[in-house]
């Protein structure tokens, strides 16, 4: 696909790399994302720019080499999805990393953003920071199990119905773990 082939990726380590612009962009990602029914942290749309500007600001805020990397997924020069790994530096966890807000724009869906994504996400979680395994949760019965499972993640346990999104609507979140990278 010729739009995959010019897919580029960029590793933010730090809050003060991501410029003004690009901190826009992430805001209307999400807020995309989220308004078209993504499960990306916000389960109750529609949200607002404000909404999701303090949740972007907080993890921009947490950003540090070793501890927190936001991938950029990026065709012709805009943001076509992003995800964030992170890492707790306590000793007896420090081995692996979490996966949080994977998310590519609608108008990009079907292109494999997601797909690749993930892949460079694994990269970076095994060459760069040296992590042995990935842990994520997923919001159950939205098809992302089967996504995850694909790229050779596995489910690995299951909080049944933690997730009340209305009165007739109680979901499981699903943990996922690959392993090993």
């Amino acid at each position: 696909m010729t739009e995959h082939q010019e897919l580029s990726f960029t590793d933010f380590r730090r809050r003060q790399d991501v410029t003004p612009l690009l901190r826009q962009d992430l805001i209307d990602c999400w807020v995309e994302v989220t308004n078209a029914g993504g499960a990306a942290g916000f389960p109750f749309p529609p949200v607002t720019a404000v909404e999701v500007a303090a949740a972007t600001d907080a993890i921009l805020a947490e950003l540090q080499p070793q501890r927190g990397r936001l991938l950029i997924a990026s065709c012709k020069g805009a943001l076509t999805g992003w995800v964030l790994l992170r890492r707790d530096p306590n000793p007896l966890i420090c081995h692996w990393g979490s996966v949080h807000h994977l998310q590519s724009r609608p108008g990009y869906r079907g292109r494999g953003i997601g797909v690749a994504l993930m892949r460079e996400l694994h990269r970076v979680a095994r060459d760069e920071l040296g992590l042995e395994q990935l842990h994520l949760a997923v919001r159950g019965r939205m098809g992302l199990e089967d996504f995850y499972c694909r790229l050779g993640w596995r489910e690995v346990g299951r909080w049944p119905n933690k997730l009340r999104l209305a009165p007739d609507d109680t979901r499981d979140e699903v943990l996922m773990m690959l392993n090993p990278l």
